[in-house]
């Protein structure tokens, strides 16, 4: 039986692949910047700014208590006016992507948290600007921590994923609900709990390298 689905088996792991990229992708570019502002203008760094620093947050929070199945079927209409469809593995990496941005800028925020004080009060002792701070001293010294957010943050978005194919969204969770749920195909639900336990531990693996890897240069 799971011969003979080889080909369903393929297009959902990439559509789960493809929803997956786009989330993360976009998670990097928005999520590390914000992250960055965050900590930025906290108390006593070189942006401080209580009232945006408290307005950003808070935004950040509501989208971040939303349980993702309550966010996925209020962003329909959005996803419907961007894309002209709500089903599919590209329209469910709309949603994705919201609840990937928050969860990886607090990652980030709380990686950069963890640097010495020490090390950024002598780059501003030396007269170095905000931005050069944040291109020489914060990024560099919170690439470790930052990598073990994604890492983190890449693992939830997989679970999300497989819950977006309760409405269409494609991908594995699709697949197991069409197949394993409705036909009552046990071994298509095994199969599918083992594949996306297989891509969980890979994710894992390949960022505490990275994150290993990042820790030695900038301790070097």
């Amino acid at each position: 039986m799971l011969l003979d689905m080889a080909g369903e088996f393929q297009t959902a792991l990439w559509e789960t692949a493809w929803m997956l990229g786009i989330a993360t992708l976009f998670s990097i570019i928005i999520g590390v910047p914000l992250g960055i502002f965050l900590f930025a203008t906290s108390k006593g760094m070189f942006w401080q700014n209580k009232m945006i620093q408290s307005l950003a947050g808070t935004i950040i929070n509501i989208f971040r208590s939303l349980p993702y199945m309550i966010l996925l079927i209020l962003l329909i209409p959005l996803t419907k006016w961007l894309l002209g469809t709500t089903t599919g593995p590209t329209a469910a990496s709309i949603s994705l992507t919201i609840a990937g941005i928050p969860f990886y800028a607090r990652l980030v925020e709380t990686a950069l948290r963890e640097i010495d004080r020490g090390v950024i009060e002598a780059a501003e002792a030396c007269g170095a600007s905000s931005w050069l701070i944040i291109k020489e001293v914060l990024i560099p010294e919170a690439k470790s921590g930052m990598i073990a957010g994604l890492t983190i943050t890449m693992i939830s978005l997989l679970g999300y994923s497989a819950m977006a194919g309760m409405i269409g969204g494609g991908g594995l969770g699709d697949l197991a609900i069409r197949f394993g749920y409705h036909r009552f195909q046990t071994e298509v639900m095994i199969a599918t709990v083992i594949i996306l336990i297989i891509l969980v531990q890979l994710i894992q693996w390949l960022g505490d390298r990275l994150a290993k890897r990042a820790k030695k240069v900038a301790q070097s």
